[in-house]
């Protein structure tokens, strides 16, 4: 799993050792706590059903990696359900099984994160297994080489063998030069060639400490004792000073960068990636909130302008997407991409998508277009908290980012404030060509006698 970036993030220094238990901060259902040993705990109330999501967030990710040992913290995650001296190779996984529950995890680029949903009545049970992998997983040269063949394996099929996978992994190479967003998650294969134990090993002991960790908890809890079992297990962990974490800020861009990419495909594609902010200051930005609601106006709802321009209208591509996320670690991008219709090719598509977006530095969108657009984006943002884990998500989402959880609502009301002329301006500002990698895919034929692999044993999520 993939997604986000640093700018420099000062040390942390673990507090001193028996200090006590930091106040607590409370609002509307959350409530966060911080344990004497650096870990912060938030807890958000819901009621609706006798569940729970537990998810435990290390802020460590992709982006922290450096070449040579790129794809180390995806491969660690996979290790993690290896076993401690308590809980033997399997038996996590079989335990919460067995309570009917569900668990995982994912690493992408700005976080690790592990998680359980589960009856409330094991919480408990939950808290007692994550601390003790967090400093007790026991990581053997065995499991290692049979996990490295199921990350090369997930490697093969998700970028290898699949032509867009290919693409992507190439645009990210190429519009970044320094800032970490340029490394693969999953690692560049040859990294994970000339991986070794010790790299992993060296990766847990630095980062996964309760220091470096947030404990959100969702559903159906009261917070004073989510607070008293996380004292009882998380709490009784020893934090450590984290390695210093180095800006790695990408140097300004000093023209359009353009790359083509074969392989094995029915049809052409192509994706424009503009280099654009993040949110950094919830009350003081302007941009990531208009960018959110450019994005939506070009391909937010079903007859969004894209789609209804390109696809129905003008018959040019078969499909067309919008990406835009302003809530990473590190600089954001807004990706446009396209498969041309039979008989257009990736140049024409090119050209239509640079032009709605000229069309709207242009003439603006209208408060009509605006309403219905915010609209689409205010539901997509209420349906994510439908579920426990939704919200656990984004809470851990947006304080990973170096946002609050007290941000959440705020940042709601300011995409939902956001005026033409900001739209307007935005895409005047961001859109030109010094700020632009296009990556073209060059269909190859397929091989007919290749065979359809199977996803590898033991491949999570």
């Amino acid at each position: 799993m993939q997604h986000a970036h640093a700018q420099g993030v000062a040390v942390d220094a673990p507090p001193a050792q028996g200090a006590a238990v930091t106040g607590t901060v409370q609002d509307a259902g959350t409530r966060e706590f911080r344990l004497s040993n650096g870990m912060r705990v938030i807890v958000k109330e819901d009621h609706r059903a006798p569940t729970v999501a537990h998810q435990v967030w290390y802020r460590v990710g992709g982006i922290d990696e450096v070449s040579g040992t790129t794809g180390v913290a995806h491969m660690l995650e996979h290790m993690m359900f290896k076993g401690t001296a308590k809980v033997g190779p399997g038996e996590f996984s079989r335990q919460i099984a067995a309570l009917g529950g569900r668990e995982n995890a994912m690493t992408n680029r700005d976080f690790t994160m592990y998680y359980q949903q589960i009856g409330k009545q094991h919480l408990e049970r939950m808290m007692q297994l994550e601390a003790d992998r967090m400093a007790n997983v026991i990581l053997r040269k065995e499991d290692f080489e049979r996990e490295m063949r199921v990350v090369m394996e997930e490697r093969r099929q998700r970028t290898e063998d699949s032509a867009r996978g290919t693409v992507y992994e190439q645009l990210l190479a190429t519009v970044y030069t320094a800032a970490g967003y340029r490394h693969p998650v999953i690692g560049w294969m040859n990294d994970l060639v000339n991986m070794r134990l010790e790299d992993v090993r060296d990766w847990y002991r630095s980062w996964y400490v309760p220091n470096n960790a947030i404990l959100v908890v969702a559903g159906d809890v009261r917070a004073d004792e989510v607070r008293a079992m996380a004292e009882r297990t998380y709490g009784k962990l020893k934090p450590r000073e984290l390695p210093v974490r180095k800006p790695q800020v990408e140097p300004p861009q000093k023209g359009i960068k353009r790359i083509w990419v074969k392989a094995p495909a029915e049809n052409p594609y192509i994706v424009l990636a503009y280099k654009v902010p993040r949110l950094h200051d919830v009350e003081k930005d302007v941009d990531p909130y208009a960018l959110e609601v450019l994005a939506a106006v070009l391909n937010g709802y079903d007859n969004a302008r894209l789609t209804r321009e390109l696809v129905r209208v003008r018959r040019l591509a078969d499909d067309v997407n919008v990406g835009y996320d302003s809530i990473n670690r590190g600089e954001s991008l807004f990706v446009l991409d396209g498969t041309p219709a039979n008989g257009n090719t990736t140049e024409q598509i090119e050209q239509a998508l640079r032009e709605q977006i000229e069309r709207i530095a242009r003439e603006g969108v209208s408060q009509e277009e605006l309403k219905r657009v915010k609209a689409q984006v205010v539901a997509g943002q209420i349906y994510k908290r439908d579920s426990v884990f939704g919200q656990g998500m984004e809470i851990g989402v947006a304080e990973i980012a170096g946002l609050s959880w007290r941000d959440i609502d705020r940042i709601l009301e300011r995409i939902k404030a956001v005026t033409p002329e900001q739209v307007q301006a935005v895409a005047a500002k961001y859109f030109g060509e010094d700020n632009l990698t296009v990556a073209t895919l060059l269909p190859q034929p397929i091989d007919p006698n290749k065979p359809k692999q199977q996803a590898p044993e033991g491949l999570r999520h």
